[in-house]
């Protein structure tokens, strides 16, 4: 069965920044503390890593730091017609060499410096070669590497371009981590239109009254927001009866669902004047592809969604959107990803073709249980899995067991989500293993898990149990967990 075609032809995003250098080269691209970069100097900033690449230079691993040099070495990959693949520099050296393997890595770029190894030969740029590679959670144990294509990071920063109206004179604070892909909604949206991309340390010591002095003080125009900052933003905003910065216009939340209540509190506010936009999208399926206007100008009437559950948004101009018969959410068109690196069994099951009225479309299989409201717009209702939003990260708990059960102590675990005080983490049951039964297990370990596993594959809580409650055909009853601790 052969794919039909995509809807779009979208112009690359490396196409897209160059021409808007061109169009400003005296207008601030990137404030880095205050430091200024202009457009004209961020695209030799770009050339000179691209040169130093070389054409077509593979998966090049770049060590994701808060500066400059991250976002020169992003367009300098995709400049040189490579894939880009961020590396936390935090993360453990076992993991981060487990990823780059997985990944295909074959060059470096840490700052201003550029390692490289058997390079191809130049060719024509192709739209479906891979821009990025970032990494899923997995349920053997193991991330799955998703191969996302230029013509789909393309089309999904044309359509975010329109959706937020941005314009030259935009201010954009960069505030997602530079490890999961949401950052490339602040970057490459940004650099593609002349607005101007703000980087600030201050923004990031964990104290709301600091966060809005900066994006006051950078007269930042747009927010992306993890909705779990978002809510406790609204609490702040709320508790100390501050208005928002009068430079910003626009602010876009997504990763996990938002709360009616703190949407509630958020229209109470003098807010009537800043767009508030909820978005969904999963890595597989290249940054936002559903949104909705949840307040402000363009949302149709004050807190019309702050009494039900808040909407995930009606679907982008760049996507297929289908809803299966028990609800899950699939979706295809331009936006879908490759598939998974190495692994073509996971990637023919959650990548399938599937006939549509233009043919032959390719879908991803989202995990997500959906409903259409009257307005036409999605609401979220369930998984069809165990996965669970994690800091905005999807975590398969699958991955987390399996980090769980490689210490000598454990003899089985499970995980699950907790959700207190509107946050989301994960709990762990262990069962010990023969000897290991102390009270000092749980904290035993954590203390293995810390050097070896991300952040958000570390659990909020150790509980330790006789043994894991059991569904009839023998899984473990997840639903019985939290009655154990």
């Amino acid at each position: 069965m052969s794919v039909a075609p995509p809807v779009l032809a979208a112009p690359d995003v490396v196409e897209g920044f160059r021409r808007t250098a061109r169009l400003h080269p005296a207008r601030p691209a990137l404030v880095h503390n205050g430091t200024v970069v202009d457009y004209r100097t961020l695209e030799a900033l770009v050339a000179g890593v691209a040169d130093r690449l070389g054409p077509r230079p593979g998966t090049v691993a770049v060590a994701a730091r808060r500066t400059p040099h991250t976002v020169v070495a992003l367009l300098g990959v995709l400049a040189a017609y490579g894939t880009y693949c961020p590396v936390d520099p935090a993360c453990p050296p076992a993991r981060r060499d487990a990823l780059l393997r997985a990944a295909g890595a074959r060059a470096l770029v840490d700052g201003t410096e550029v390692s490289t190894l058997d390079l191809d030969p130049p060719v024509t740029l192709d739209p479906e070669e891979p821009a990025y590679i970032l990494f899923t959670s997995g349920s053997t144990g193991a991330a799955k590497p998703v191969r996302t294509p230029r013509r789909a990071i393309a089309a999904a920063v044309r359509s975010l371009g329109a959706l937020l109206g941005l314009t030259a004179d935009d201010r954009v604070l960069q505030f997602a981590s530079l490890n999961w892909d949401t950052c490339f909604e602040e970057i490459l949206p940004a650099l593609t239109t002349g607005a101007a991309l703000v980087i600030d340390d201050a923004a990031h010591t964990g104290s709301y009254h600091r966060f809005l002095e900066t994006v006051e003080r950078q007269a930042i125009t747009l927010l992306d927001l993890p909705t779990a900052y978002w809510h406790e933003l609204v609490h702040h905003l709320v508790r100390e009866n501050r208005p928002l910065p009068p430079s910003l216009r626009t602010v876009v939340i997504g990763g996990e669902a938002a709360h009616p209540a703190r949407l509630a509190d958020w229209c109470a506010l003098d807010t009537a004047s800043v767009r508030l936009v909820n978005t969904y999208g999963c890595t597989e399926t290249t940054l936002v592809t559903h949104a909705v206007d949840l307040h402000g100008p363009f949302a149709g009437g004050s807190g019309a969604y702050a009494e039900g559950p808040v909407p995930i948004g009606r679907a982008l101009p760049h996507v297929v959107e289908r809803v299966a018969r028990d609800g899950e959410l699939l979706i295809g068109g331009d936006c879908v990803a490759l598939g998974y690196r190495g692994l073509p069994a996971a990637t023919a099951e959650k990548f399938p073709v599937l006939g549509t009225e233009r043919g032959a479309v390719r879908f991803f299989r989202t995990g997500d249980l959906v409903r259409r409201l009257d307005t036409g717009v999605l609401v979220h209702a369930g998984r069809v899995d165990h996965q669970v939003k994690v800091s905005g990260i999807r975590v398969d708990p699958g991955e987390a067991e399996a980090q769980l059960c490689a210490h000598p102590g454990v003899a089985a675990a499970a995980v699950t989500g907790r959700v207190r005080d509107g946050l989301t983490s994960l709990a762990a049951y262990v069962v010990a293993a023969p000897g290991a039964g102390d009270p000092g297990l749980p904290a035993d370990v954590l203390a293995f898990l810390r050097p070896r596993s991300p952040r958000h594959l570390v659990p909020a809580e150790v509980v330790v149990v006789p043994e894991l409650p059991l569904t009839p055909s023998g899984k473990v009853d997840r639903g019985a967990l939290a009655a154990l601790a």
